[in-house]
């Protein structure tokens, strides 16, 4: 797998480098702000980013913008983001991007090479790999709005796992149920949230949209 990785902290950044060497990955670049990844990228498109959050000049947001940018301009190019915090303003845009290739996970979770590394593996294969913390940290915004009210508590388990980026057959050997289960219980979410076929929109990234409050 061609990596590229964005993160200001050299120390982090030097030990992702030998973690990903050690596991056969070639990160073809490895830079500290987000203008050098939308660059290093533009010169040598990799399977995947892997990118900070909260990066030079201003140390706000910059990396989740130069991700999202990333995906409008090459889709085929999957983003990990890996962070400390949960950026709310940006990241229900790329945790319900229907193109899949996405994943948000938090720092905590480079402890956790395995889960760290399989998570890389999904977006790069055109999965997706989300943190539930970070799904979680999108729902406390608007937990005074409950148009979700009308759920049953595994039909939220179910949207929640969803917004987390899994497939019918992930949730199924998540939750153990059948993938008939599984699918039952997400017609009856699209059916309680009111979100009828409709040509040109997904009725899952409406689903989790409305989920996650956006």
């Amino acid at each position: 797998m061609r990596v590229i990785l964005a993160e200001d902290s050299t120390l982090l950044r030097e030990g992702l480098i030998r973690l990903l060497a050690e596991e056969g990955h070639d990160v073809v670049a490895a830079v500290g702000d987000a203008e050098a990844l939308v660059a290093a990228v533009e010169e040598d498109q990799p399977d995947v980013v892997v990118t900070d959050v909260r990066m030079p000049p201003g140390h706000t947001d910059e990396g989740l913008r130069a991700a999202l940018e990333v995906r409008r301009r090459w889709p085929k190019v999957g983003v990990l983001v890996l962070s400390q915090y949960v950026e709310k303003r940006y990241t229900a845009e790329l945790i319900t991007d229907e193109g899949g290739r996405v994943g948000y996970l938090l720092k905590d979770r480079v402890a956790q090479v395995g889960e760290f590394l399989d998570a890389l593996e999904r977006v790069s294969a055109g999965g997706a790999a989300f943190d539930p913390e970070v799904v979680r940290g999108l729902m406390a915004r608007t937990s005074h709005v409950d148009p979700l009210g009308t759920l049953t508590a595994r039909e939220r388990e179910v949207l929640e796992k969803m917004a987390e980026g899994h497939t019918n057959a992930n949730l199924a050997k998540v939750l153990h149920i059948s993938l008939s289960s599984v699918e039952k219980h997400i017609n009856s979410i699209f059916d309680k949230l009111m979100l009828k076929p409709q040509i040109g929109y997904s009725r899952r990234v409406l689903a989790v949209l409305r989920y996650l409050g956006s």
